[in-house]
């Protein structure tokens, strides 16, 4: 994309009511407009990165055997009222009366109708094991809607929900989604923290909220620093092995790691004084399991093995991927403005022209361009005729990780300037060693482009998601 054709509609001033770092850089940086309060737009360079962050969440379901599907925004009141969570969800659900008397909501969370959904068409446990999730706009009326993305009214969130026949089945698909959980995380750039958490409206007894470290974070957290230490990397798992799931989870949660609603104090105290950490933390997503209390009241019922009918066993997954470009943010910045980690940047790589209109100077710029392209990555070319100092705060500002400065000067001695924006470090470089640098960086991130999705596990099948 050449920046004179692209929209960005970057601000010099950060506006007044912006309180917290994200806000203020996604609004600094043109990625979202407020409509109201509480309600974004996403422009370009926003809805861009919005997407990277869906396509990831989309490649982890899937890679695990999660089968995507779209349920509607707005929802029946009946299937909640027959839950008991319509008049007990308070005041954040928006209720809507159509013009037929009809009494409706705009969903907040998917589990009255995926149950009932389920419920009509499964009917035998050789259908099982089964989870289904979406990503969809959700609608909750916060009462004070605040810190832009991080805790909007309207939001973008993936919720699943898995159909067991028994509780260990269940318990399986629970730690099938945190090890997911994991590995999404991380391609982001992120080490979002498994915490036992509580279940809040949605139920259960059994659930981990994920949290990444930020002092504007809401909730407060007690862990066990070695907890930190852990990454997941590249293993391999096979989402199908129970025992290797279980393995996962146990190393992740086996440390302590808790909310404040769930904090024990004379638990914590057994860990070494110098391990003890607390801290503020921005809840990113959530597991839960909670057995058959939907499936019971909603008529989720299925014919077991023995010939007898039995309620499905189920749990519910969310992960807010609206909030996660704030969290990201809030993770990765400095005073000059974004830093984006690789696997969600915008474009992976910034192209400066000093001198715009020279010859020479637009030929290497253009060369840049068309190679890296060529290597599937998208390039931002900045061939806008300003100064150089306003095209580096650009640059800074919306927080591409590499950047290629073409001049006239470095050119003459057969150069260009590779700068790495989370270091600041740059290094002269050839045009093709610049290249083949930029190739090597992105080789293990796994950037996809359009709608290709990764290869499902060999025993699953599943089609792209649009």
């Amino acid at each position: 994309m050449r920046l004179s054709r692209y929209f960005l509609p970057v601000l010099k001033e950060t506006p007044a009511d912006a309180q917290i770092v994200s806000h203020r850089l996604m609004l600094r940086a043109g990625m979202i407009r407020q409509q109201a309060a509480g309600i974004y737009s996403w422009l370009p360079l926003g809805y861009r990165v919005l997407r990277r962050i869906e396509q990831i969440v989309h490649e982890e379901q899937q890679r695990a055997g999660h089968i995507p599907l779209l349920m509607p925004t707005l929802q029946s009141a009946e299937l909640w009222q027959k839950s008991g969570r319509y008049d007990a969800y308070g005041p954040e659900m928006l209720r809507i009366t159509d013009r037929h008397g009809r009494e409706m909501l705009y969903g907040p969370t998917n589990e009255e109708m995926i149950t009932e959904i389920v419920g009509n068409y499964v009917t035998s446990y050789k259908a099982l094991p089964l989870t289904l999730y979406h990503i969809q706009w959700k609608f909750r009326d916060e009462v004070r809607p605040r810190f832009g993305v991080m805790r909007g009214r309207e939001f973008l969130m993936k919720d699943g929900y898995n159909f067991d026949l028994t509780r260990e089945d269940a318990l399986h698909a629970y730690n099938r989604h945190l090890v997911s959980y994991l590995r999404t995380y991380e391609r982001m750039g992120l080490q979002a923290i498994p915490m036992r958490a509580d279940s809040g409206p949605i139920g259960g007894d059994y659930t981990h909220e994920f949290l990444v470290l930020a002092d504007t974070g809401e909730s407060e957290v007690f862990y066990d620093s070695a907890i930190t230490d852990l990454k997941f990397g590249d293993r391999q798992i096979d989402y199908d092995d129970h025992a290797q799931c279980q393995a996962v989870l146990e190393e992740f949660t086996s440390r302590y790691a808790r909310t404040d609603e769930t904090h024990d104090a004379a638990v914590f105290a057994e860990v070494p004084e110098e391990r003890r950490r607390s801290a503020r933390g921005i809840e990113v997503g959530q597991i839960f399991y909670f057995g058959t209390e939907y499936s019971e009241k909603l008529g989720a019922y299925v014919q077991a093995e023995d010939g007898g009918r039995v309620p499905l066993h189920m749990g519910s997954h969310g992960i807010g991927v609206s909030r996660l470009l704030g969290a990201i943010i809030e993770a990765s910045h400095d005073e000059n403005g974004i830093i984006w980690p690789e696997g969600v940047t915008p474009f992976q790589v910034g192209i400066v022209n000093l001198r715009q209109g020279d010859t020479e100077t637009d030929a290497a710029c253009d060369a840049l361009y068309a190679g890296i392209t060529a290597l599937g990555l998208e390039p931002l070319y900045d061939d806008r005729d300003e100064r150089a100092g306003g095209k580096f705060a650009t640059m800074d500002l919306i927080g591409l990780p590499w950047r290629i400065t073409v001049g006239p000067r470095g050119l003459k001695s057969g150069k260009v300037e590779l700068t790495c924006r989370r270091t600041g470090e740059s290094e002269e470089l050839s045009p093709e060693a610049a290249l083949a640098r930029v190739k090597q960086i992105y080789a293990p991130h796994h950037v996809h482009l359009g709608h290709d999705l990764v290869e499902p596990m060999a025993t699953r099948s599943f089609h792209t998601w649009m």
